[in-house]
């Protein structure tokens, strides 16, 4: 086994902790905004980035895993990257069909 990356019993829950705390804020943020129509190239942008750290974190897990880090290390950085990719790409389609329908009740509207 090689050297521990970090110490797991210290840091491991930390990379979850974070991603989760704004993948959170992102669906409120989402849950605000798509409704109205309003910050799309915010709430995907955010998107994006959360995205980006979801695959880098799982990458990361699966790396650790290959080169024999111990599990608190692998399990720290993997779960959290795989749990982020899973909400992020079901929720996307949340958002976007929100920000569709906004759209449309906005023309609808326009009619009137």
């Amino acid at each position: 086994m090689t050297e521990p990356w970090f110490d797991a019993n210290y840091f491991s829950w930390i990379p979850g902790t974070l991603l989760g705390v704004l993948i959170g804020t992102w669906g409120a943020l989402g849950g605000l905004l798509a409704p109205r129509g309003k910050g799309k190239g915010l709430v995907i942008g955010i998107w994006g980035v959360l995205m980006t750290a979801s695959v880098v974190l799982f990458i990361a897990g699966v790396a650790a895993l290959i080169t024999g880090q111990p599990h608190g290390i692998w399990y720290g950085l993997g779960f959290p990257g795989l749990l982020g990719l899973f909400l992020l790409g079901g929720l996307s389609f949340v958002v976007k069909m929100r920000y569709r329908q906004a759209e449309a009740q906005r023309l609808q509207a326009k009619d009137l």
